[in-house]
């Protein structure tokens, strides 16, 4: 079995327990959700859109690349066996989570009245804006737990945590919103969510992993080992928040240029997105710590074989996935929340078209590098990114509000793309397999083209379609990918292998790539 065959079956097993996590709390957080929006007008909802936006941006510093820091050097340490070290990461993130996140709670607190009053022209939104800034301080221990979870590979442990933070959250939220606590309630119930979810993770961590770790002479060596961490993360923070700005800042603009109705239809499609962050999340949490066990200049020939592995299987989950519902945006609102968000379904496909760059590395690039260290490159990637996204919001969002929006986030990540691409084949000899992600796109491209026709025709109640759209498409990608060769038979080979770390789930799993590899055997013959 080759080492990238191997990190895949370790990465499937952790793929599939954060999975789970990630369906389980998305599908909870999806019914809160509903119900607040239900309960809530298009107006009200989209003001809760608007409070949480500065404690968001300010969140963003909290951490100066800490978290991403703890990822790796855990995932290095652990492979190499060396516990003491990763309980000297550990201390030293938790001291830097705690006060920095301490410290910018009460600033964004403190600072809730200018914010309300002089940036969003809403005065009123001011209390609001100060109950949510201690999510800021429940996120650093989340974060920090989640992050060593992560280098750990133990995503079961994520998922806990990402559940109870969709259960508290939704419960809160619904509760004091049907209290009569209107938008207040919700935000209260989602700023009390981020701080039961932070005790949590860091009691789970205690217990779970730091508690079992030796330490030599029982030196933490906090100032030494945050120096280090600060010396990795730093860069790649810039990074983080210079990426983060941009959510915030078009936030920031389409607050002042455009209606809450608006905005209200904009933030549900954001929701909606997460049925394709079902996949996304997994994928890419998990390429991060995958990578960077590699060491290029020893194992040059398995990084680019796990870099192309990665490219391709994300998209063959991802692509068919993110077409799937675009083809069925329309019916899907409109069963939820009928004759409500009527703006929603376009900006939904329109927004996730971000997720097709998936087929052309957009997932793995970005971790490659990081992975192997090179923040600095990750850093010049999103100066670049941002530049010409700022230019082109300030442009197009007063001209054309949520399409000049959307249109502007997804031009302004094809340069970072194409040069990443790039740099990875200069430096690694890695590339991406052209043919087949073209394959990929195509096969999903003639299942969403066919599911659309016929759910636009069909004169039967949303739900109905809605079933009818997806049992189409489904049908038609598992015909269509093996007969343009999108997946041949060594994909399917490769994907059971890796599966079957996965125990009594494998034969389930098995099953539609057995239906797979006899279509393949009847459309690829020689």
């Amino acid at each position: 079995m080759s080492n990238a065959v191997k990190l895949a079956r370790t990465s499937a097993k952790g793929g599939f327990n954060l999975f789970w996590g990630v369906v389980a709390s998305s599908i909870i957080s999806a019914l809160g959700v509903m119900v607040v929006a239900r309960i809530l007008e298009e107006a009200q909802y989209g003001l809760l859109a608007i409070a949480l936006t500065a404690p968001n941006l300010i969140q963003i510093i909290r951490d100066l690349g800490v978290d991403q820091a703890t990822i790796r050097y855990t995932a290095q340490y652990n492979q190499n066996n060396k516990p003491a070290k990763i309980k000297q990461i550990l201390a030293a993130g938790l001291t830097f989570e705690f006060l920095l996140g301490l410290i910018l709670s009460l600033s964004s607190y403190f600072i809730s009245g200018i914010l309300a009053t002089e940036v969003f022209n809403r005065p009123e939104i001011t209390p609001l804006i100060q109950i949510a800034s201690f999510t800021i301080f429940g996120s650093a221990f989340f974060k920090i737990a989640d992050s060593v979870f992560i280098g750990f590979e133990k995503m079961q442990y994520h998922s806990t945590t990402l559940i109870i933070q969709s259960i508290f959250k939704t419960i809160l939220m619904i509760a004091l919103v049907l209290s009569n606590f209107g938008v207040f309630g919700a935000v209260l119930g989602h700023t009390i969510a981020y701080l039961i979810t932070g005790i949590a993770g860091l009691t789970l961590l205690y217990f779970k992993i730091y508690k079992k770790l030796e330490n030599q002479n029982n030196k933490f060596e906090i100032i030494s080992t945050l120096k280090k961490m600060l010396k990795y993360g730093l860069p790649l923070s810039g990074a983080m928040i210079i990426s983060g700005f941009m959510t915030q800042f078009y936030a920031f603009l389409i607050a002042i240029y455009l209606s809450n109705q608006v905005i209200g239809n904009y933030n549900l499609a954001l929701n909606f997105a997460v049925l394709v962050a079902f996949f996304v999340t997994p994928i890419s949490t998990l390429m991060f710590p995958a990578f960077s066990k590699i060491n290029a200049q020893k194992h040059s020939e398995t990084l680019k074989n796990v870099f192309q592995y990665s490219v391709k299987y994300a998209s063959l989950l991802v692509v068919p996935a993110t077409f799937m519902v675009m083809a069925l945006s329309q019916p899907a609102v409109a069963t939820l929340f009928h004759g409500k968000y009527e703006l929603t379904p376009l900006y939904l496909s329109l927004y996730i078209i971000i997720y097709l760059y998936t087929a052309f590395g957009h997932l793995s690039s970005g971790n490659l590098i990081k992975g192997q260290g090179r923040t600095d490159v990750n850093l010049k990637l999103t100066l670049l990114t941002s530049a010409i996204g700022v230019i082109l919001s300030l442009i197009l969002i007063p001209n054309f509000g949520i399409l000049g929006l959307i249109a502007a986030n997804l031009t302004s990540g094809i340069p970072q793309m194409v040069i990443s691409l790039w740099w990875i084949k200069k430096h690694y000899d890695a590339s991406i397999d052209w043919a087949s992600s073209t394959k990929i796109i195509l096969s999903s491209l003639i299942s969403a083209a066919l599911t659309y026709l016929i759910v636009s025709v069909l004169n039967l109640a949303n739900w109905i379609t809605l079933i009818i759209g997806a049992l189409v498409y489904t049908i038609t990608y598992l015909i269509t990918s093996p007969l343009i060769g999108a997946i041949n038979k060594k994909d399917a080979e490769n994907l059971k292998e890796m599966l079957k770390v996965l125990g009594p789930l494998a034969p389930l799993l098995n099953v539609p790539l057995n239906i797979i590899e006899k279509l393949i055997t009847t459309f690829q013959k020689k």
